[in-house]
């Protein structure tokens, strides 16, 4: 025994030699869990793995470092089928102690065998599968499925215990005792096991009683027994009549018993089947409908979007077209072209009928006629001139007159007709600043900066936009 805070080897003292530690609580635990570990291997040896499993964990309780006990308690779960168990406590003893261990020759018994491996994962896999099928109350198929786990896994006491169980539900009662049995053999006192075995013994006593007074009725003279080879033959003494017309009426009801065990025992397990593949065949519809819902919903969805685009160009094209189908935009042009070549010196009609001309109607006219564009630039270009002037003698009147609201169009205007005019600009800023329209004002400010550099506007402007930005 080593000392647990310097690892030196403990004399017979209750303190370590080596570092002075009090080691005598340390030792009761040890010798508590040593004792525990010792029960445990005397109830293993007798094959009573449920009590060696119980006596294993206390042991492991007082003295986790115990390897011994965990190398027993993995061998233990190992032979009552719980691999996975099994492989967990010898992990945990080979990380404890890695050097001179034997779980890692257990270990590397299971894990470098590809066979054994995947034989203990189909185990686990049909186990789980089995208790689904009972979870779904479809208990043939978890019998079939059993079955197949204990042939590949004959020590798996759950699975016995769990056949058993689905034997005890069908009252097929010695069935479940031979399951039960191969259980006890395997662990003589799991509690489980004689419950179980309770159960079904308190079932087959009556049957058993009426079997042994059949036996004594056997005895009567109307018998004669007698032995041939291994078969012991029965023959009737005195024949009767009326005992063919006996035999027939035994073998028609054994006919009738035959036919209902039939209908009760195989009919149900073919009509579960027959719902089961019903079942599938109606999940896989259901996918497919699905599947198709969802196909619909999403042309549904496109449709949707298809009607709002053309929503949306049906009101762009209204935008752009008049009561009879043609193209506003060149009506509206015409009457500028005649109103100019009517009546030259009136540059405000022409210049209104520009105006009701967006730039996008006729940006998209452009694209579609050069002679549209030619026009609209020609007679820009003609009257251009006039109409700044003529904007910009209403807006500077309005300015002077501090109406700004009236102002401000007109100025607008005005700088757009003729973009060198920075008197235009500089006092449609300051119309901005005075209606609150800081942010246009500050633009226009930057403007009459960059574009008229060393004027007197500018040097105004300077000083406006420093106390615009500065009071911000």
């Amino acid at each position: 025994m080593r000392c647990y805070n310097c690892g030196c080897n403990l004399s017979d003292h209750n303190f370590c030699t080596g570092c002075g530690a009090d080691v005598s609580l340390y030792k009761k635990i040890v010798y508590i869990s040593n004792r525990f570990y010792n029960d445990g291997l005397e109830k293993a040896c007798v094959r009573d793995l449920t009590g060696a499993i119980a006596s294993l964990r206390q042991s492991l309780k007082f003295d986790k470092n115990n390897v011994e006990a965990r190398n027993l308690l993995g061998l233990v779960y190992f032979e009552t089928g719980e691999v996975v168990a099994a492989l967990s406590e010898w992990v945990i003893s080979n990380n404890l102690r890695p050097k001179k261990n034997i779980a890692l020759d257990y270990i590397d018994m299971i894990q470098t065998n590809p066979t054994r491996l995947d034989t203990i994962n189909q185990t686990i896999k049909k186990y789980n599968q089995a208790l689904t099928y009972c979870n779904q109350e479809s208990l043939d198929l978890a019998v079939i499925q059993l079955k197949k786990v204990l042939s590949l896994n004959p020590k798996f006491i759950r699975a016995h215990q769990l056949l058993a169980l689905l034997y005890i539900n069908n009252e097929e009662w010695e069935k479940a005792r031979k399951e039960l049995d191969k259980c006890v053999q395997i662990d003589t006192n799991n509690t489980t096991t004689l419950r179980y075995l309770r159960e079904v013994d308190d079932m087959l006593q009556p049957e058993e009683g009426v079997k042994i007074g059949s036996r004594k009725k056997s005895r009567s003279e109307d018998v004669v027994k007698y032995q041939s080879g291994n078969e012991t033959i029965i023959q009737p003494v005195n024949i009767k009549e009326g005992k063919g017309v006996g035999s027939l009426l035994n073998l028609g009801i054994g006919l009738v018993i035959g036919i209902a065990i039939a209908v009760f025992l195989i009919l149900p397990a073919r009509i579960q089947i027959a719902q089961a593949s019903i079942s599938d065949e109606l999940r896989i519809v259901g996918e497919q409908s699905d599947a198709k819902s969802a196909t619909i919903d999403e042309l549904e969805q496109q449709l949707n979007d298809l009607r709002e685009q053309n929503a949306v160009l049906e009101r762009d094209l209204q935008a752009f077209s008049g009561k009879d189908g043609n193209l506003e935009s060149y009506d509206i042009l015409a009457k500028a072209a005649d109103a100019y070549l009517t009546t030259p010196e009136d540059v405000i009609t022409v210049a209104d009928y520009l105006e009701e001309i967006s730039t996008d109607a006729q940006e998209e006219e452009n694209n579609s006629s050069e002679a549209y564009g030619k026009l609209y630039n020609t007679l820009l270009a003609l009257i251009g001139p006039d109409m700044a002037d003529s904007y910009y003698d209403v807006g500077y009147d309005a300015y002077t007159d501090e109406n700004y609201e009236d102002a401000i169009p007109n100025l607008e205007r005005a700088y757009r007709y003729d973009a060198s005019n920075g008197d235009a600009l500089y006092y449609l800023a300051n119309s901005y600043n005075s209606v609150g329209r800081k942010s246009d004002a500050i633009a226009a400010y930057k403007q009459v900066i960059e574009l008229f550099p060393g004027t007197v506007k500018a040097s105004k402007s300077t000083t406006f936009l420093a106390d615009l930005e500065g009071g911000e």
